[in-house]
């Protein structure tokens, strides 16, 4: 059998067919010496070999030639297996000595994200689509995170957005990337390249899931490509999420006198960018990032590749008409009538061609996509999970708009504009 644990500082970590995109760039950002938080990836062998193990070669073989209420039940078996059943002896012995080994070289807690082979490719990026774990500190809750990130290569989100990508799970494979979790005071995401010509940065206080799945409003701080800093716009951040030290994460009410207060002052803002730059050069293109700041300074948490679009100048005879400013996602200009959706619920109330005004823009959200001309959300910021899909397809995004919902009315022509961060309508 290959080996099937392999350090992220290793140079078999570069071979993304083995590792996923995710941990082998994570890898090429360790081994180019940028700060990191290190740690291991399972390969996806490890999945194939269980896969093997529990039988399932079969249902892989017939997945795609059967019909599609077929393929559903197929699809909850494998998952359910995967999840319940136990990991074999040949990968939990070498998969436990590197996370003994871990937990014993580091007090944090650990990390588990799922680093799927068809993750972070060009217009299929996957973000927010599969599995991460936080705060792991027990063998058993270890060993479940690890199947639960198998077994999401099979859930109903991340089979409907390969659907609609042309993509079939029964072709591919999931490994498993674990690291030590940054104690982070801050942490958010950063892109090398808007379509407007700046780097672009958002941060919140505390683990970087808030950002993620569009629950805060992020600071958002623009620098020139140069690396020099033009602003630092505060965010609102409500709540933060923490490790609890032992009982996973949690998120926290942040105290007053914190919610619009920046993250970073203009000295780090400007070590974040250059740190953004370096990036860039290592994966060898725009780069949309992660990181987190601990008392050591800041940590790379993941890069993956930017597909920059040029922006669209809109007709002028909308800047006539009343606007609310907000995150941009950073590409595109659309144009139709505003659906305003307080409730999943009333998803179906959704048109294609519609504008979807919503209070939180999270990942779960990626499913209209296909069908809206532009999303407008009350919460959120440019480098949220919903905002990269958007970029991935096209779709104009204004996120982080203060009372969207109350101020746009329902059925109104609405325009957004992607780019500039501006979200229009006509009365």
């Amino acid at each position: 059998m290959t080996e099937l644990v392999i350090p992220l500082s290793a140079p078999q970590a570069a071979d993304a067919e083995r590792v996923g995109p995710k941990a082998a760039n994570l890898a090429a950002l360790t081994r180019a010496g940028l700060a990191t938080p290190g740690g291991f990836c399972l390969t996806a062998d490890a999945y194939r070999h269980q896969i093997e193990r529990l039988g399932l070669d079969g249902a892989l073989k017939t997945y795609g030639e059967v019909s599609p209420p077929q393929a559903r039940k197929l699809s909850v078996e494998i998952r359910l297996k995967l999840y319940q059943e136990p990991i074999a002896p040949e990968i939990v012995e070498p998969l436990l000595a590197a996370w003994h080994a871990q937990r014993a070289a580091s007090i944090a807690p650990g990390v588990v994200r799922s680093s799927a082979l068809i993750e972070d490719r060009a217009g299929a990026n996957f973000a927010g689509q599969f599995e991460s774990f936080l705060g792991l500190s027990g063998e058993m809750e270890f060993l479940t995170a690890v199947r639960a990130c198998w077994a999401a290569l099979w859930t109903t989100n991340a089979r409907r957005y390969m659907d609609n990508h042309g993509l079939n799970p029964a072709d591919t494979a999931m490994a498993v990337l674990i690291q030590p979790l940054v104690a982070a005071r801050a942490s958010g995401g950063g892109l090398s390249e808007t379509a407007d010509g700046h780097m672009l940065l958002s941060a919140t206080w505390g683990l970087g899931s808030a950002i993620a799945q569009g629950e805060v409003v992020p600071d958002r701080i623009l620098l020139n490509r140069q690396g020099f800093l033009r602003k630092i716009e505060a965010g609102r951040k409500h709540h933060r999420e923490a490790c609890m030290h032992g009982e996973g994460t949690k998120p926290q009410a942040v105290p007053a006198d914190l919610v619009s207060a920046p993250c970073l002052d203009a000295g780090q803002a400007v070590a974040l960018g250059r740190l953004l730059r370096k990036a860039e050069r290592v994966i060898g293109q725009p780069v949309e990032i992660e990181w987190a700041l601990d008392d050591e300074g800041f940590k790379l948490l993941q890069a993956r590749p930017l597909h920059v679009q040029p922006a669209y100048v809109p007709d002028e005879i909308w800047l006539q008409h009343p606007g609310l400013n907000g995150h941009p996602a950073g590409i595109g200009w659309g144009t139709g009538r505003s659906v305003v959706v307080n409730c999943e619920c009333e998803l179906s109330r959704v048109a294609p061609g519609d504008i979807l005004v919503t209070r939180v823009a999270g990942p779960a959200l990626s499913q209209i996509l296909p069908r809206v001309a532009g999303v407008v959300a009350e919460l959120g910021g440019s480098t949220s999970h919903l905002a990269s899909l958007a970029r991935e397809r096209g779709i104009p995004m204004v996120l982080g708009v203060l009372d969207a919902t109350t101020r746009i009315p329902d059925g109104a022509q609405v325009a957004v504009d992607g780019v500039a961060g501006v979200v229009r309508w006509i009365r």
